[in-house]
């Protein structure tokens, strides 16, 4: 036996066995389903694979084709993610503190039904959950908006509001903040009821006077690793939404790319024009900017040691 395996047994004689026997159910499937597909990701994008010859080795190429060939992503998939994801993202992370704030402020009972309520629409699919919105933004007489614009007289004929460029990003944004109240706001929510209300009568003994000194003073202090999650949640959901787009538009891409994201992009490569190397390397692109932004919150939120 080696000098490894000797090392590996002795610490876990030495250990409570009962520890790994729960945890190695976690680590068996967080490595099959993350660890093992984001090495292969990793390892793809540097090759060519069409999905049914054996890859070959292509080196950074992919990347090259990407960042100087590919027009489409620059210029217009890159930017719509951006602009996606700088709106819902810090908006929905800060709609889902106010909202969990307010609830705090009421009776356990108000707030336990007000919370199902908001939490709700996270526990449906987007494509289900489309399908309400796609009523309301039909481009017909029967859509809700298109009915209401033409009884107001502010427009003469129906609105493709889902197949128009201009209307359809605003629409996959409203739709996104609508639906962006999932457990980061629960978390959010559980991390205020848990703050030591002694911790507010002390401040005000001390001179603090509103209620806004309150939030940034106390509150906030309190909650951080529960806001540190939510905005770790609100970031990954934020960067790998794209079925949205195409639930509403009917389409893949979406019309003129209006409401590509990059998952949208990564699904194009990869199941329609079976260039896998290609979809591989957006991949590790998205995942190294969810990385990045992750980073960012991990240092603004970071707790003073």
């Amino acid at each position: 036996m080696s000098d490894m395996s000797t090392k590996i047994i002795n610490f876990v004689e030495k250990n409570d066995r009962s520890t790994y026997i729960f945890v190695a159910p976690y680590v068996i499937l967080f490595t099959t389903f993350i660890v093992i597909p984001v090495f292969l990701a990793i390892i793809l994008s540097f090759t060519y694979f069409n999905g049914i010859q054996f890859p070959t080795w292509n080196g950074i190429n992919n990347y090259i084709y990407i960042l100087t060939e590919d027009e489409i992503f620059m210029k217009t998939v890159l930017p719509n993610t951006l602009l996606f994801s700088v709106i819902v993202g810090p908006g929905g992370y800060i709609l889902s503190f106010v909202l969990a704030w307010m609830l705090s402020q009421i009776t356990h009972r108000a707030r336990t039904v007000l919370a199902l309520i908001i939490y709700s629409p996270s526990m449906t699919a987007g494509i289900a959950m489309s399908v309400v919105w796609k009523i309301m933004f039909s481009g017909d007489e029967r859509g809700f908006i298109n009915s209401m614009l033409l009884q107001l007289n502010l427009i003469n004929e129906p609105v493709q509001f889902l197949q128009s460029p201009e209307y359809l990003m605003t629409i996959m944004i409203i739709v996104s903040l609508w639906s962006s109240m999932g457990v980061g706001f629960l978390a959010i929510l559980a991390g205020l009821l848990s703050v030591n209300k002694e911790l507010y009568e002390a401040a005000y003994i001390d001179g603090m006077k509103s209620r806004l000194q309150e939030i940034f003073y106390i509150t906030i202090p309190s909650i951080k690793k529960q806001m540190m999650f939510g905005a770790v949640m609100s970031i990954v959901g934020t960067f790998s939404a794209g079925a949205i787009g195409v639930a509403l538009s009917g389409a893949n891409p979406t019309p003129q790319n209006a409401g590509q994201l990059i998952l949208n992009h990564i699904e194009d490569y990869g199941l329609m024009r079976s260039e896998m190397g290609v979809s591989a390397a957006l991949s590790v692109i998205l995942l190294g900017i969810i990385f990045f932004f992750s980073s960012v919150f991990k240092r603004l939120l970071k707790e003073d040691e």
